[in-house]
C-alpha cells in the first residue's frame, strides 16, 4: 500500500516538525507538506492534493474553522481537527465536526504540545480510517451536506398527542456512537418531540472536556432538554444524558427512581465512557429499553447488546451502512443477529419512536 500523503497544517513551527518526525516513522504516512495557517493550506491543497490533512484550530490569517469551510465547500479531503484542551476549544471542534471534519484529536497538554506522542497512536489511526472510507466519505458529504429529508416531524409530534397518561418515567433509550456521531446525534435527538416518554442515555466516544460542549449544542437545536450528565443525578423522561469524557455511565434503581452513576473503573476494549459497559447496566432495570447503534469504529456496544437483549422487552436498531461514517459499531452488532431494525441516519427518529409505540401498546401519547 502506498503511504498517505499527509498534510499538516498548524501555527507553530514546533508542532508541524514534532508532527511531522512523529507520523513518518512507520512509514504508513508521508508527509507531503506543512502550512501555518489555512489560507496557506488551502493554496497547498492544489498542488499537492493530499489524502488527509490535521488541522490545527486556532490560527491567524485563516483559522481552522474557515478553513474547513472553504476545502468542505470546493474539494471536499478529510480533515482530522486538533484541539487544545479549553471549553473554547471544545466549542470550536464540535463546531467542526457539524461542517464536516472527519474526526478530532485533543492536544495533550494546550495549542503548544510538547508531549504531542502521547497521542501518536489515536492520531495514526484516525489518519488510517480517514484515508481507507475517503471515497465513501466524500460521496456522503456531497449527499449530506445538504439538510437530510426527514420523515415529516410535525406528522411524528401530531401522531404523538393522545394516549399514553403515564407521568413517571416509562422507558430508556441507549445509544451508542463513536467517529461521526456528533453527526449523526444531530439528526436524531432534534426530531424527538417535546413530549417524548422515555430518557435517552448516550455514550459518545469523546476525551474529557468536549462532551458538555457537544451536549450544550445538541441541547439548543432540540425540543428535548440535552445535558451532560452527572453523577447521582435522577433520571427524567423527555431528557437526554450525554456520559462525560473519561467516566463509564450506568444506571442505578433507588426506591421506584432510577439514577445516573458515573465511574472510572479501567476502560473497555480501550474505552471510558463505554457503550457495552451502559448497554449491560441497562440488563436488570424493569422498564421497556430501546438499543441504538450509530456510526463508529470498532464493535463497541456489539457484547454489551448480548447482555440487554438478553431481556424480552429490549428494541434494537441499527444505522444502515449507506449513512454510516464508519460502519464498525453497527456492522459489528448487526453480525451478533441482535439486531431487530436496521435503518439510515434520516429514519432513525422515526424508529425509535415507533419502537416506543410498539413496547407501550399505543397508537400515540400525551
Amino acid at each position: 500500500m502506498k503511504p498517505i500523503k499527509l498534510l499538516i497544517v498548524d501555527d507553530s513551527f514546533f508542532m508541524r516538525k514534532m508532527l511531522a518526525d512523529l507520523l513518518t516513522i512507520d512509514g504508513l504516512i508521508d508527509v507531503i507538506g506543512t502550512a501555518k495557517n489555512g489560507q496557506e493550506a488551502i493554496e497547498k491543497i492544489e498542488t499537492l492534493t493530499p489524502d488527509v490533512i490535521t488541522m490545527d484550530v486556532e490560527m491567524p490569517i485563516l483559522n481552522g474553522i474557515d478553513a474547513l469551510k472553504e476545502i468542505m465547500k470546493s474539494k471536499p479531503i478529510p480533515i482530522i481537527m486538533l484541539s487544545s484542551l479549553t471549553k473554547a476549544g471544545a466549542d470550536i471542534t464540535i463546531k467542526a465536526l457539524q461542517l464536516g471534519a472527519f474526526d478530532f484529536v485533543a492536544k495533550p497538554s494546550g495549542s503548544i504540545s510538547f508531549d504531542i506522542k502521547n497521542v501518536k497512536n489515536e492520531l495514526i489511526d484516525k489518519i488510517l480510517i480517514a484515508h481507507h472510507q475517503k471515497e465513501k466519505w466524500a460521496k456522503q458529504w456531497n449527499i449530506y451536506s445538504k439538510p437530510i429529508q426527514h420523515p415529516s416531524k410535525e406528522i411524528l409530534i401530531e401522531n404523538c398527542t393522545s394516549q399514553g397518561t403515564d407521568t413517571n418515567l416509562l422507558g430508556i433509550v441507549a445509544i451508542g456512537t463513536s467517529t461521526g456521531g456528533p453527526k449523526a446525534l444531530q439528526e436524531v435527538l432534534p426530531n424527538l418531540p417535546s413530549n417524548f416518554p422515555y430518557a435517552l442515555l448516550i455514550v459518545q466516544h469523546m476525551p474529557a472536556g468536549f462532551t458538555k460542549s457537544l451536549a450544550n449544542r445538541l441541547n439548543s437545536l432540540s425540543e428535548i432538554e440535552v445535558m451532560e450528565a452527572e453523577d447521582g443525578q435522577l433520571i427524567e423522561k423527555g431528557k437526554a444524558y450525554i456520559a462525560p469524557g473519561q467516566y463509564h455511565m450506568v444506571i442505578n434503581k433507588r426506591g421506584d427512581q432510577y439514577y445516573i452513576r458515573l465511574n472510572q473503573e479501567p476502560p473497555v476494549g480501550r474505552h471510558r465512557p463505554s457503550v457495552d459497559v451502559m448497554f449491560a447496566s441497562l440488563k436488570g432495570i424493569e422498564m421497556d429499553t430501546i438499543a441504538v447503534v450509530l456510526t463508529g469504529m470498532g464493535n463497541d456496544g456489539t457484547k454489551g447488546l448480548l447482555d440487554l437483549k438478553s431481556k424480552s422487552n429490549t428494541i434494537a436498531i441499527a444505522e444502515a451502512e449507506e449513512t454510516c461514517v464508519v460502519f464498525g459499531m453497527p456492522k459489528s452488532a448487526i453480525q451478533s443477529g441482535m439486531i431487530d431494525q436496521i435503518v439510515p441516519i434520516q429514519n432513525i427518529s422515526l424508529k425509535i419512536i415507533e419502537s416506543v409505540r410498539k413496547q407501550r401498546g399505543w397508537q400515540s401519547w400525551k
